[in-house]
């Protein structure tokens, strides 16, 4: 069966995979569009198990919110050079994994997987992609949240965002700036007081060996490591980190100074750089 330019791009419309590859497809395929299609995906699938053990170091993290500012969600989709990170391909598809992720309200990467882009599945959208460029891309991660008031940042390089959820409408400005801490800032928790354990286990270990290291008095162990401790929760947990517009207030005192009654309920964040 003769294959036609018509025919390539035709099937090239419906996968966006690569002239070549279309043309190899419909080949194989014997002109059927629906093994070829088939076809496309098992190549991404394979591509995918080859370079299982590469790193995905670059990609795209997007954080959505609603216009009522109820729901939010942040997605990664990860790839592994800046080269095709950089493809209007991939940007576009990052798009639409996170406008899936958005509709569905997703909760994790596997819900995730299974959300629609058009006739596709994210999983089948993301495995064209693959076959296309030819490099391993991974869903790193996907959150969701819902609230009175969900606030989003996405920094400017699309490798780091945070979604931020509040216990009841705030302004704009400060949802804005407090998203922006979290991207900034990167706590572990909210406070001290829900920072979790093997957290705090782990960091207490560590100052009690340097302790020790320091030669210190074993009476006094406890208490410089308790000192450091509090000094982790003043770097590291939201409500006391100091605030990156005004280092003379901590988070917690710019709230107040906004709403005295509002608090952050949860926040996710996520970094392509972190891994």
């Amino acid at each position: 069966m003769e294959i036609t330019a018509q025919d390539v791009a035709k099937l090239r419309k419906m996968t966006g995979a690569g002239m070549m590859d279309c043309k190899k497809a419909l080949v194989e395929a014997n002109g059927d569009f629906e093994k070829a299609q088939d076809i496309i995906r098992e190549k991404g699938k394979m591509v995918a198990a080859k370079r299982a053990d590469r790193a995905t170091s670059e990609g795209a993290v997007i954080a959505k919110v609603s216009e009522d500012h109820k729901h939010g969600v942040l997605v990664c989709l990860g790839c592994e050079t800046d080269f095709v990170a950089a493809t209007p391909d991939f940007k576009k598809l990052a798009e639409e994994v996170a406008e899936a992720a958005f509709k569905a309200s997703a909760k994790d990467v596997e819900a995730l997987k299974s959300c629609k882009i058009g006739e596709y599945t994210v999983e089948e959208a993301i495995s064209q992609q693959v076959g296309k460029s030819g490099e391993k891309h991974v869903l790193a991660c996907c959150y969701d949240l819902d609230a009175p008031y969900v606030s989003v940042y996405n920094h400017m390089n699309g490798k780091v965002s945070a979604i931020v959820a509040f216990n009841k409408e705030v302004p704009e400005e400060m949802g804005h700036e407090v998203a922006m801490q979290v991207t900034a800032m990167n706590p572990v928790s909210i406070s001290r007081n829900d920072c979790p354990k093997d957290v705090i286990d782990r960091e207490m270990e560590v100052y009690r060996q340097e302790v020790k290291n320091e030669g210190k008095p074993e009476a006094m162990a406890e208490r410089i490591a308790q000192g450091k401790l509090n000094k982790f929760f003043k770097e590291r947990t939201l409500e006391d980190q100091e605030f990156v517009r005004n280092e003379k207030m901590s988070v917690k005192d710019y709230m107040k100074s906004i709403d005295p009654e509002a608090k952050v309920v949860a926040f996710n964040r996520y970094n392509l750089n972190d891994d």
